[in-house]
């Protein structure tokens, strides 16, 4: 149950896991929520953010003191939703002030049940998730609130479920197929399996002549290609790699049939499981549109756009032997050398762990999507 907080100033806590709690006032719907508490770096697009299904069952903390100021568009959603479960701010605008905005940020929030919580220390928060990981929290106020005691909101913070293990890419993905016609000529057909895409990423390819397959996250093999497809991509999303097994059996199965191949973020998780990697949860993950990545096929550094908790276990130095041929790491993060992005060197396949279509976020990786475009080519040729 929630209701509005707009004109009054609502007590609200934010209780996690381990027993640390923030007081604040409520921000956007009144009642109460659960989720991972995670925090996004980055000081604009939050829209965008708030958007991206790959945020499912998380309570987002923008790092970011000022949130709000543009307001809520009716163009720069990712999806048809909101999907983070919470969001925490420090000191949200007042009054937006942007020539495209519709309403307000807590509006929006009001609207789609969202609950959230401002006024506390979000920079005391962020340490503390950088610390000691992020984990499971809840965002209480209103009345049920009132008179309950922290030791019976912690309880049942930590009766939620955990991020790891949690298989969520099938709640957020399309039911229905549908097509993002090319902008111009048509050069390509692809298939996008969904499992849990952006609006911005068929648009960008559509943007190069690509005529955009969008199907659903449990697409067959002769789903896919009963289209045809010059290529086929494999989208970001939410959860745990672990549990996507059968988004893996159907890489596996593009890749048997050398089909070109390009795969973001959840997407590269599932390549590094089809070639036979493990997969891993990181202790605060990667979140924001700041993180700085090598890509080592040119050596450029490039500033990319992250949502990310979990990563591929695959060695750094050294030319991998798998079921598809000889593998590579081809990005890194330069923060912590995570794992960023695959290629096969022998079949036309890559993946990064980022977000290239930025939205929001930098457009230094856009020529991933030329990439990809390239490897359509020359299969073609």
């Amino acid at each position: 149950m929630t209701t509005s907080t707009r004109g009054a100033k609502v007590p609200a806590v934010l209780v996690l896991e381990d027993g640390r709690t923030f007081r604040g006032r409520a921000y956007g719907a009144v009642g109460e929520t659960f989720g991972e508490a995670v925090f996004s770096t980055g000081m604009t697009g939050y829209q965008e953010t708030l958007t991206d299904p790959s945020y499912d069952r998380q309570i987002v903390v923008a790092t970011a003191p000022q949130i709000g100021n543009t307001g809520w568009n009716d163009e720069d959603d990712e999806s048809s939703r909101i999907w983070v479960s919470g969001y925490v701010v420090r000191d949200p605008a007042r009054v937006p002030s942007n020539w495209r905005a519709r309403r307000s940020l807590d509006d929006e929030l009001v609207a789609q049940n969202v609950v959230g919580i401002s006024g506390i220390d979000t920079r005391a928060l962020t340490r503390h998730l950088r610390e000691r990981g992020s984990m499971r929290a809840g965002i209480f106020s209103g009345a049920v609130l009132t008179g309950a005691a922290e030791p019976e909101l912690l309880a049942r913070v930590q009766a939620q479920p955990p991020m790891k293990g949690a298989s969520l890419y099938e709640e957020v993905a399309t039911q229905e197929a549908y097509v993002v016609p090319a902008i111009g000529e048509k050069r390509f057909t692809v298939v996008a399996v969904d499992l849990g895409i952006k609006g911005m990423t068929p648009h960008r390819m559509a943007e190069r002549g690509i005529e955009v397959h969008v199907l659903p996250a449990t697409a067959t093999e002769e789903d896919v290609y009963a289209v045809a497809p010059d290529g086929v991509f494999f989208s970001n999303g939410p959860g745990d790699p672990a549990t996507a097994d059968g988004p893996v059996a159907l890489m596996t199965a593009v890749l048997k049939r050398k089909t070109p191949l390009f795969g973001i973020c959840f997407g590269n998780q599932i390549l590094g499981r089809a070639l036979g990697f493990g997969t891993y949860k990181l202790k605060y993950g990667h979140r924001g549109i700041n993180q700085p990545v090598q890509d080592r096929t040119t050596g450029k550094v490039e500033v990319t756009a992250h949502n990310h908790g979990f990563a591929v276990d695959a060695p750094l130095d050294q030319v991998s032997e798998t079921p598809f041929g000889r593998a590579e790491v081809s990005h890194v993060c330069l923060n912590d050398d995570v794992v960023e992005g695959l290629r096969l060197l022998d079949q036309p396949a890559f993946s990064v762990q980022y977000h290239p279509e930025a939205a929001a976020g930098p457009h230094d990786a856009a020529y991933l999507f030329d990439r990809f475009v390239s490897l359509m080519e020359g299969q073609r040729a």
